[in-house]
């Protein structure tokens, strides 16, 4: 409650004047969520740290990162510490009959901005997990490295520490190693900006129906990683695909590669939240080795 209470006065420090009332809006792993409204009639949206004192860092680096594409609107950021983001509020309006077909076409034009090397300069977080975005020369240029060493095997490597990985796991983790670069062959692009996080409850519709991405996980990588994860936990509209497909068409091939993007958030979800998760992992993983 103390730190609670530092965290409001610095907020009212920041804002020159008093929040009037705040109101919990839930929030996860990572922060609890408010929505504060000051005296003289301003919202903003606040989240306190429950992880990492660099959380908000990473998490601000990001969105301006998504920002820089110029292609989906992300919340301003207004004030950030180790203990607590401001963002503004997005007011939330009712999704169109359109919405999913224009989330999927602005994605798509979002992964059109591009970088020279995959990863990013600095580290973050996928959920609470530490996601590993800085690499080495070999790592950087080829996806195919990059994706294996800083995704999979990392969140494998994680799950044994924790005592989460059976013998169906390791054994086919081994012979994984061998067949990731067959697994991927055929899906080389230029890396693209992606959100990394992205399913249901990372993005809003706004009050004038526009899509608007909220806690990332930024990285450059293959754009295919991002799709897999949005129908993860049972996809978006068909609509959102659809258009997505139109405006900037997947390699050929995306629909067998699916399976081993899902793996890392399944391996990350199984990390975070324990057994539940393995017998998905070992099924996604072996659906490429059987």
């Amino acid at each position: 409650m103390e730190n609670y209470r530092t965290v409001i006065a610095k907020v009212e420090d920041w804002a020159g004047q008093k929040v009037l009332s705040t109101k919990s809006i839930g929030g996860g792993c990572i922060s609890k969520a408010e929505l504060l409204t000051f005296e003289k009639g301003s919202t903003c949206f606040m989240k306190m740290a429950c992880s990492a004192p660099d959380v908000f860092e990473k998490e601000v680096r990001g969105l301006n990162e998504l920002k820089k594409a110029g292609c989906i609107r992300v919340p301003e950021v207004l004030f950030f510490d180790q203990d607590c983001l401001l963002l503004e509020q997005i007011h939330i309006g009712k999704q169109g009959y359109d919405f999913f077909s224009n989330f999927g076409r602005l994605l798509a034009h979002l992964h059109q901005y591009g970088a020279l090397r995959f990863g990013f300069p600095q580290d973050n977080y996928i959920g609470k997990t530490p996601q590993i975005n800085t690499c080495n020369k070999v790592e950087a240029e080829n996806w195919c490295d990059f994706y294996y060493n800083k995704r999979l095997l990392y969140q494998y490597k994680l799950a044994e520490e924790k005592g989460l990985v059976g013998p169906e796991l390791k054994n086919g983790f081994i012979l994984l190693e061998n067949r990731i670069e067959e697994i991927l062959e055929g899906s080389e692009e230029k890396p693209a900006l992606l959100h990394g996080d992205l399913w249901s409850g990372n993005f809003l519709c706004d009050s004038q129906s526009q899509p608007c991405l909220i806690d990332p996980a930024v990285y450059y990588g293959h754009r295919e990683a991002e799709i897999a994860m949005t129908r993860l936990f049972g996809g978006f509209d068909a609509s959102f695909y659809s258009s997505y497909q139109k405006t900037y068409p997947l390699p050929e091939g995306y629909d067998y590669r699916q399976n081993i993007y899902m793996l890392y958030h399944v391996l990350n979800h199984l990390n975070l939240f324990g057994n539940n998760y393995y017998g998905q992992a070992v099924k996604l993983l072996w659906s490429y080795l059987d």
